[in-house]
């Protein structure tokens, strides 16, 4: 299975970033056989507006079955929904980690967005 963990780094050992829309990057991981590469999201950490539903069209175009976040808004969680994309909110530490607690079964999936629009944004 492909996922995709938000984090502000570039490694498994970097940070989960807790937001999802702005999150400076996602770490793409397959967990059958374990490799991983770097999505850059760079484009959307300033966007003005859309940060949440261009990164999840991003995450969706990377064929993940999975998200596994801080936080993820309305926006963002709709469009993940809606190609069918759980999404686990509440994950923090690094990527590692939280690589593990999923494998785990010890990260429950999201029955909506757990922050609002425009989350991590400073408004």
């Amino acid at each position: 299975m492909k996922i995709a963990i938000t984090t502000s780094g570039d490694s498994l050992e970097a940070p989960v970033d807790p937001r999802f829309g702005r999150a400076k990057a996602f770490i793409i991981y397959d967990t059958e056989s374990g490799e991983w590469s770097v999505l850059d999201n760079a484009q959307n950490v300033n966007a003005a507006q859309g940060a949440g539903i261009q990164s999840a069209t991003t995450v969706v175009n990377a064929g993940v079955e999975a998200v596994i976040t801080g936080n993820c808004g309305p926006r963002a969680y709709a469009t993940l929904a809606a190609s069918n994309i759980a999404i686990y909110t509440g994950a923090s530490n690094t990527v590692q980690g939280a690589i593990e607690k999923f494998k785990a079964g010890e990260l429950g999936v999201s029955d909506g967005a757990n922050v609002g629009a425009h989350f991590g944004m400073g408004v």
